[in-house]
């Protein structure tokens, strides 16, 4: 397998339609980090992404009788576009199966390079399969999305390039990870020229499927991905690609929503480009790993692995990238509710500014705030200041990790469900698109009164919605198994804190 995957990689047909893209330093980032940090920029492809290296090399190697038939994939956005490109340079036809919830600008990309986009299905597996029976139907050759040797080869001349552009003098690669095609195609070249730089693998802790695998000696499936950074949202990784991992890879990362989100923010201080958040995945891992004893001067590589973001999604990012950064702590305070204690309370914050500030009078003898303050370069962390704030009389949890009110209690704070019975609280998921808000409520159905309920559109394929539902103790079964009927994917918030401080009545 050694030799047959380098010779691949050396023969790859590529660069018709790719660029030899370049390495670039990242200097602020590797000031503040103490380390070398230079950005592999595959985001500056014709497609904004890597992807048109695997496809192109896989539609290259069709037959001339295959060829003749046309090509279909099936994809969220990236692979589409690369495939599309690719099937235009050898003037194939090429038919796009992508899901409904794909980005709006990912399907519209496709059109533009001569795709024939057919939406089907909420998730990329259902549009896989979909795919397949097209092709099946139609004849059509299947472009794998990571899954054939030909496209991990392709996504091996990434590999390749490096090594020509450094000579080999780095410590280690970070490779954003999916079903597997990227990181397996740059370990099987970088690992038989130089052993000794190592392969990290950087997936979502929501979609940690090579992670996953790689711990438990075999493939598995997860039960469900996010969709945050989707060009990764892959439930189960490659048969072949996970042979190379285990062979080559030397371990994997994971990283929260918020890192990302502040690993999107380091890359555009430095270049001024804004990457997806797939995209972003190697730069999050970098931050992780330098954390640990040894690391200082080491020289490292991040592959930015594609651009293609919506930009509806800025405003989310930007939310969550100072706290993904450190640079933003959430507090819940509670406070006398008399006049001078929010004085007070200022005083004791010190010179923090103060990034939000949320509070409603509730008639009560103690007030409950929602604070947002800056924790930046010199300046005391949340613990030393929710330390000073408790040692001046008042009550203080640090929600910084509080998915819930980070997600929705910052935005409701104020409205306190007075004299209610009953009430449980749910977070549920369900896919972005046109109606699917309405279609959502209609699901829930009436049986139980909705008291609460707040949703906000984070330009990501997944809807996000908080709902207080009124359910009396001896309708709580029928009340579950209605859940599990409806097939959302559904966390109880009931116990969370954020909700009983600001939220409860």
């Amino acid at each position: 397998m050694d030799d047959d995957y380098l010779q691949r990689i050396l023969k790859a047909r590529v660069y018709d339609v790719a660029i030899e893209s370049p390495l670039d330093a990242a200097p602020r980032l590797s000031r503040r980090l103490g380390v070398e940090v230079r950005l592999k920029r595959e985001d500056l492809q014709p497609v904004f992404s890597f992807k048109l290296r695997g496809a192109y090399n896989k539609i290259s190697h069709l037959s001339s009788a295959v060829a003749a038939r046309g090509v279909i994939c099936a994809s969220a956005g990236n692979h589409a576009q690369g495939v599309a490109l690719a099937a235009r340079k050898r003037g194939v036809r090429a038919v796009i199966v992508m899901p409904q919830t794909a980005p709006p600008i990912k399907v519209q990309s496709v059109s533009d390079l001569g795709g024939k986009v057919v939406l089907h299905g909420d998730v990329y597996d259902e549009a896989h399969e979909h795919a397949l029976e097209l092709a099946r139907a139609q004849g059509l050759a299947f472009v794998h999305p990571f899954d054939d040797p030909d496209v991990i080869a392709g996504q091996g001349t990434i590999g390749m390039e490096i090594v020509r552009q450094t000579g080999g003098e780095l410590d280690a690669i970070f490779v954003p990870v999916g079903g597997g095609g990227l990181i397996s195609g740059i370990a099987a070249f970088v690992k038989q020229v130089y052993p000794r730089v190592r392969i990290i693998g950087v997936e979502p802790e929501e979609s940690a499927a090579m992670h996953d695998s790689l711990r438990a000696g075999q493939r598995v499936t997860l039960e469900r991905v996010g969709l945050f950074a989707d060009g990764v949202a892959v439930r189960r990784v490659g048969e072949e690609t996970f042979a190379l991992a285990r062979r080559y890879v030397d371990e994997i990362l994971l990283v929260n929503t918020d890192q990302i989100c502040a690993a999107i923010q380091d890359v555009f201080e430095d270049t001024r480009a804004i990457l997806e958040p797939s995209g972003a995945l190697a730069v999050a891992g970098i931050k992780q790993y330098v954390a640990r004893p040894n690391t200082a001067g080491q020289r490292l590589v991040a592959i930015c692995s594609g651009a293609n973001l919506n930009f509806d999604r800025l405003r989310h990012i930007a939310e969550r990238a100072d706290l993904g950064a450190g640079r933003e702590s959430l507090l819940a305070v509670e406070i006398p509710e008399q006049r001078g204690s929010f004085l007070r309370f200022c005083e004791a914050l010190g010179q923090h500014s103060v990034t939000e500030f949320n509070y409603r009078y509730q008639g009560t003898e103690r007030a409950r705030l929602f604070v947002g303050f800056s924790v930046g370069a010199g300046q005391e962390d949340c613990a030393t200041v929710s330390a000073r704030l408790r040692a001046a009389g008042f009550g203080v949890v640090d929600m910084s990790s509080n998915e819930m009110a980070k997600l929705h209690v910052r935005f409701m704070v104020g409205g306190l469900g007075n004299d209610l019975h009953d009430e449980l609280l749910y977070r549920f998921e369900f896919p972005e698109r046109p109606g699917a808000l309405l279609r959502f409520l209609r699901a829930i159905g009436s049986n139980w009164n909705i008291t609460l309920f707040h949703y906000r559109n984070h330009g990501s394929d997944n809807g996000r919605v908080l709902a207080g539902i009124q359910v009396p103790k001896q309708e709580r079964e029928e009340f579950l198994l209605h859940l599990k009927e409806l097939g959302f994917p559904y966390t109880e918030e009931t116990t969370n804190l954020a909700y009983r401080s600001f939220l409860a009545g």
